[in-house]
């Protein structure tokens, strides 16, 4: 059964080009309902430890630098079926195969620097959502 709750990221790069108003305009324009968010910068054994699932990849260290250089904004964010729809606003990883109208699409500049994250199923929707955000701090 699918969940209400999902966990995105604005990365370095969204934050960088000063796309975070936008990028939430079109979030809650989608019906999202944002429970918790902040502004925050990963030090590198978050980022390690966030993105552990990749470390034998080769582009892990690229993955953890990307990450630290500069503040994120996290958030859990509510709607019905939250992970697939949230995923399908975000579009494909990379944006020149993303979807017209798609954050990727309008805001990504590589598949690498993608401008934001959205978790994969219900149940790390829920690990992420626990790595960013103490209890007290979802609604």
């Amino acid at each position: 059964m699918a969940t209400n709750r999902t966990f995105t990221m604005l990365k370095p790069d969204a934050v960088e080009n000063g796309n975070i108003g936008a990028i939430l305009e079109l979030i809650n324009t989608s019906g999202f309902r944002i429970v918790a968010m902040k502004l925050t910068q990963m030090s590198r054994k978050d980022a390690e430890t966030f993105y552990a699932v990749h470390n034998e990849r080769p582009f892990f260290g690229e993955l953890v630098e990307y990450m630290t250089r500069g503040p994120i904004v996290a958030a859990v964010l509510e709607k019905d079926n939250a992970v697939e729809d949230f995923r399908t606003l975000i579009g494909a990883t990379n944006p020149a195969e993303a979807a017209e109208g798609t954050i990727r699409k309008k805001y990504a500049a590589s598949i690498g620097e993608n401008a934001v994250h959205g978790s994969d199923s219900d149940e790390n929707a829920a690990i992420e959502a626990a790595f960013h955000f103490a209890g007290r701090e979802l609604f």
